[in-house]
């Protein structure tokens, strides 16, 4: 029997590659880039700090009605993050997001909502208390999360039940 060995994305360590833009025309990247770039400007004090954030600010407007999604300069978002298709995303600047986690279109993620790292949630979900969501976890589509999802399940349905906890090969060893 032939098993096959699928590498797990890191929880921890960002993917920075995952948020390069190939060309001009990405509006999710782009959008991204003017958040990083905003907050790595955001401390900056004289004329030249007020330059680049005002520059950010602006490209983070543009983004922000290209791409139809509600993600604020100040918020909370780890690297790696990889958003497919962001119209609709609507992320609290109070909700942290962990590392190389992927997010589909028309996702709302409220004040006070921890992720972890790798987690994917699917289309139309809705984080609507504050939980802990853990690695490695999965949101399916249109799901409702009210309550903690532990690391390595799957949530899903309205509100989200759990229905399957996988352990990580890390864990296995």
């Amino acid at each position: 029997m032939i098993e096959s060995v699928i590498p797990l994305i890191s929880a921890t360590e960002p993917d920075w590659s995952r948020e390069q833009c190939s060309r001009w025309w990405e509006p999710s990247r782009q959008l991204l880039k003017s958040i990083r770039g905003y907050q790595k400007w955001q401390k900056s004090e004289g004329i030249i700090g007020r330059f680049f954030r005002a520059w950010h600010v602006s490209q983070h407007r543009f983004w922000s009605v290209v791409a139809a999604s509600d993600i604020p300069l100040n918020c909370q978002i780890e690297g790696g993050l990889l958003l497919t298709h962001p119209n609709g995303v609507v992320i609290h600047p109070g909700a942290n997001i962990g590392p190389n986690c992927l997010i589909l279109q028309q996702v709302t993620i409220v004040d006070g909502v921890k992720i972890g790292g790798h987690v994917d949630i699917g289309a139309g979900a809705k984080i609507i208390r504050p939980v802990n969501i853990g690695n490695h976890a999965k949101i399916g589509a249109n799901a409702v999360v009210t309550c903690d999802v532990p690391e390595g399940a799957t949530a899903v349905g309205i509100p989200a039940k759990i229905i399957n906890v996988q352990k990580s090969v890390e864990a296995a060893k």
